[in-house]
């Protein structure tokens, strides 16, 4: 099986810098990607940053399940029902996510279903997921 990396970080010197954890675009080299749907809390009551970490977590076990893990996603768009709460949602997501961060979209919203605070989504490398139901390279030379 092909083990090349399948991700890289995309940046330039002469264009815009981050502004937080995440990058400003990953390539991927891959046959297999997860699309994860928008994760909810399932604890509404909780505090911004106890929400996130559980909506994370939760992400964590979906991509666990499928062979992956959080250092292959490459993609989140973050849904805040509260713009206020970017900075606290901010200081979990850099504790779950390193070098090189994912591409990151974060937009507010009116509303968030069951009255969450955020919802997130992700898309993910799936090498697991290719060992699993993909055949390996016959004529692999990586």
């Amino acid at each position: 099986m092909c083990k090349k990396t399948l991700r890289t970080q995309i940046s330039s010197e002469k264009g815009p810098q981050s502004v937080g954890p995440y990058s400003l675009g990953i390539g991927v080299q891959s046959e297999a990607m997860i699309y994860l749907s928008g994760q909810l809390p399932s604890n509404v009551n909780e505090s911004i940053k106890k929400q996130t970490m559980q909506v994370i977590d939760n992400i964590e076990i979906l991509l666990e399940e499928a062979g992956s893990s959080l250092s292959s996603v490459v993609k989140t768009t973050i849904f805040l029902a509260d713009m206020n709460d970017f900075d606290a949602m901010n200081q979990i997501y850099a504790i779950y996510f390193s070098h090189p961060y994912p591409a990151r979209s974060c937009v507010a919203v009116s509303a968030l279903p069951k009255g969450a605070k955020i919802q997130i989504e992700c898309i993910a490398t799936a090498q697991g997921l290719r060992e699993k139901e993909f055949e390996e390279c016959n004529n692999c030379d990586e």
